[in-house]
């Protein structure tokens, strides 16, 4: 496809353009990287294509792309000067010991760009992930009869913690409230914010009572149209992971909020280009808003209901985790919070089921050891 050629669509499937438009970027960009890779790795391309979900085969083949980097940049186990050169040859001289020292190595790695050296640093939970991808690569590989043995076995173990062994982070009900006070009034923005709020406040504010309300992805709610919405049936409709298509019922506060912003605040169709006239939410250049601007838009309004800075501010997907603790605290039955987030297994949602929101701040309030040693003297004294 010749570069800035613009692609038309021909939809005669039931799924709305732009999530048929989504899937085909995804397919695409899988498809340049894999031209850049060697073409040994056609099993490898072929096993991702049908056995894991398109955005976890993107970042497969980003991660095996950046090995390839790695191996030419920073070793001399290749005389490749970029990935596709890369010969069989030269990936049967791997050894474990040579892949557990990528692993280590992008646990900080610097680059250099025009603007400066830039570090980066990994956790362990994208180091496990690079260690799968690249793991599979080289399964695959001794699959298909390419390599002699299979080195995986000694790739060095990464620690990931358990999801019931960390802190479930999400907003307090009164943290919401602020929230949703901040994003309705203005309250506790900067004179530059509240430039733009008075903008945008109806689409924000329709936003985040999505986003609390139903727990959704950030990729579902920034794919939502306007003929997503059926009011006259309160009820709108998404596309979650796998291709499912779900039917959601709308509550009052929902209805309200989204109506609000589309007679009130959104620009008219005849104002927007033809590709964006169905999306629901938009930036103030009239287009549908990317998962970054979303995904800031949340971190700013998490902040001000946290009291942080904006740094400090919370991504859509602790919000889905406030809309399941909420939930599970407002006493729903964790099955039927489940069917709501689209959980795989109910173990997911009952890890949330068993993190009490306030349970640490009861127990410290009963053990006020300083009021009830001044008050003890206030007793005394009277």
């Amino acid at each position: 496809m010749a570069e800035g050629r613009k692609v038309k669509l021909h939809n005669r499937s039931d799924k709305p353009d732009n999530v048929v438009m989504r899937q085909h970027e995804i397919e695409k960009e899988c498809e340049a990287i894999q031209r850049q890779l060697p073409g040994f790795m056609r099993g490898y391309f072929a096993y991702l294509r049908g056995n894991v979900l398109p955005l976890t085969r993107l970042n497969y083949l980003r991660d095996v792309r950046f090995f390839c980097q790695y191996l030419i940049r920073e070793t001399d186990l290749t005389e490749a000067e970029v990935p596709k050169e890369i010969r069989l040859e030269e990936f049967k001289e791997i050894l474990a010991v040579d892949v557990n020292m990528f692993i280590d190595w992008c646990r900080e790695y610097t680059v250099e760009g025009e603007e400066g050296v830039t570090v980066y640093q990994n956790g362990n939970k994208t180091l496990a992930r690079k260690k799968s991808s690249v793991s599979v690569l080289f399964k695959q590989l001794y699959r298909d009869g390419l390599l002699e043995k299979n080195i995986t076995d000694g790739f060095n173990p990464i620690r990931v913690p358990k999801a019931g062994e960390r802190e479930i982070k999400a907003l307090q009900d009164d943290e919401v409230m602020i929230m949703l006070d901040a994003v309705s009034t203005g309250a506790r923005l900067t004179d530059k914010e509240r430039q733009y709020w008075e903008k945008t406040k109806k689409r924000d504010k329709a936003i985040l009572i999505l986003f609390l309300t139903y727990g959704l992805r950030l990729f579902e709610l920034q794919q939502l149209n306007v003929s997503s919405f059926n009011f006259a049936r309160g009820e709108f409709k998404i596309y979650r992971k796998r291709d499912k298509e779900v039917v959601m019922p709308l509550n009052r506060s929902v209805t309200e909020v989204v109506t609000d912003y589309i007679e009130n605040e959104r620009p008219r169709d005849d104002e927007l280009l033809e590709e964006h006239q169905d999306a629901l939410f938009l930036s103030l250049q009239g287009k549908r808003m990317t998962e970054r601007s979303i995904r800031d838009l949340v971190k700013k309004y998490t902040s001000i209901g946290m009291s942080v800075s904006r740094r400090g501010g919370y991504s859509p997907h602790k919000l889905r985790a406030t809309a399941a603790t909420s939930l599970i605290g407002r006493g729903n039955s964790i099955f039927d919070v489940q069917a709501l987030l689209d959980h795989e297994q109910v173990t997911t949602t009952q890890l949330y089921a068993d993190h009490k929101m306030n349970v640490k701040r009861d127990l410290v309030n009963d053990m006020e050891w300083e009021l009830e040693r001044t008050e003890g003297m206030k007793d005394d004294e009277e």
